[in-house]
């Protein structure tokens, strides 16, 4: 069963009013497909930055796809209104990473060795990186391919020796490469398509003050509210903005 919450913050709530968060009845609904497996203090979290910014919104996660604003992994054909950006303020790339003393050159030398993948549908998380591999003939079988929840956890079973590589982001890795002694053995193109979606190319001014809060908010300054998105993801941008 789909998880669907609908989280109102009103004057009249309890929640709300305790907090001090600013009154006002919802002027759109934004939904956001997330592989979190609770949502709950990183969507009041998110709910009241926005309130903040002058944004009421109705918050809906892995719903129907109704929302004025949808973020999701890829397009479906609906309107970019922001790109999801990695901790470079570029398009996130796949990467695979190895132990510098393992002595990985390239991908070839991965054939019959295990690997760290991560469960879910962006592609990001093991996807681009599979195929990449399949491209040298390698295709790991079930039991050399370790499945974690997140880059980090993926990362962890390559520096404990579990796998001899594990897929991760660049401008997410790239802090951890120098003082983990690890390596890119191979960098794929740049991913378009994560980000913030609109079914209309109308977006009225209570949407507009919606997207600017969603422009101006950084993975840095609440961490708790990112638990909602991809872990690559570090911020949005407007599409045109990238190259």
């Amino acid at each position: 069963m789909r998880n669907v919450v609908c989280l109102w913050l009103m004057a009249s709530s309890v929640g709300a009013t305790g907090a001090g968060l600013p009154a006002g009845p919802a002027s759109a609904r934004l939904e956001v497909w997330t592989e979190a497996r609770s949502t709950t203090v990183a969507s009041y979290r998110l709910q009241r930055y926005l309130a903040a910014k002058g944004c009421h919104a109705e918050l809906v996660f892995n719903g129907a796809g109704e929302g004025d604003l949808v973020f999701r992994p890829g397009n479906r054909g609906e309107m970019l209104v922001l790109t999801s950006v990695n901790a470079d303020g570029r398009h996130p790339v796949p990467v695979w990473v190895t132990r510098k003393s393992a002595g990985v050159s390239s991908l070839r030398e991965l054939e019959g060795r295990d690997v760290s993948l991560v469960a879910g549908r962006d592609p990001l998380l093991g996807a681009l990186a599979l195929e990449a591999l399949a491209a040298h003939g390698i295709r790991p079988g079930k039991g050399q391919r370790y499945e974690a929840g997140d880059f980090s956890s993926a990362l962890g079973l390559l520096l404990h020796n579990n796998t001899h590589a594990a897929v991760s982001e660049l401008g997410l890795v790239r802090p951890f490469l120098e003082p983990q002694g690890l390596t890119i053995t191979w960098q794929g193109q740049p991913v378009q398509g994560a980000g913030w979606y609109a079914s209309t190319s109308e977006i009225g001014p209570a949407l507009q003050t919606c997207r600017q809060a969603l422009l101006e908010l950084r993975r840095g300054d609440d961490r708790q509210i990112f638990t909602l998105f991809p872990e690559w993801v570090s911020g949005f941008a407007p599409p045109d903005s990238l190259p």
